[in-house]
């Protein structure tokens, strides 16, 4: 019977994130819970028995794409042309946030207190900030560039108004080339 609970929690931890997923993808981050825990097909006590705040909800459901914006920025980091490194970096991230807008919010402004989020959110743009020295130091990116630029060109990117998915993330592509135009030396 206990390993019939187990898979029943299971279950609903995994609709529960989906949910959220889903809801925070397409509406951001200020969906109340309870409307999570319906599109979920729970009740707001399996909900906060889960997840006890919100926080910990959106840093939960976003990992996956956290692992996704590491990867991104390690194969930056990986190229051995700077310029090619930061640009394939900012197209992938406008990218990935283009099909996620909920992500791209989290990243941005990240909660408070969502101590894990905000510590990989950090380990992230570290990184970042080195791909800008780099491209910098290489000749390649304006002297002027620094890391709230590139934060300025997502949160634009998350802007980006489409009929539907696919034409946000084409519209996403143009928009990473021309800001990729505007932050080249």
């Amino acid at each position: 019977m206990s390993h019939l609970l187990r898979s029943d929690a299971r279950d609903n931890r995994e609709r529960i994130l989906d949910a959220a997923r889903a809801v925070f993808a397409a509406d951001g981050l200020d969906v109340p819970m309870r409307e999570i825990a319906r599109r979920a097909g729970v009740g707001p006590a399996t909900l906060y028995r889960r997840f006890p705040t919100k926080e910990l909800l959106v840093t939960e459901a976003f990992a996956d794409q956290m692992r996704a914006c590491y990867a991104i920025v390690d194969e930056g980091l990986a190229d051995p042309d700077p310029w090619h490194g930061f640009a394939l970096v900012v197209e992938k991230l406008c990218e990935l946030h283009a099909r996620d807008r909920g992500f791209t919010a989290a990243f941005v402004s990240a909660f408070p207190h969502a101590i894990d989020f905000a510590a990989d959110r950090e380990r992230a743009l570290r990184s970042i900030a080195e791909l800008i020295r780099r491209a910098q130091e290489a000749g390649h990116l304006r002297p002027d560039v620094v890391l709230d630029d590139l934060v300025l060109v997502l949160m634009a990117n998350n802007g980006i108004q489409a009929p539907s998915p696919a034409a946000r993330v084409l519209a996403s592509r143009r928009f990473a080339a021309l800001a990729l135009r505007g932050l080249r030396a």
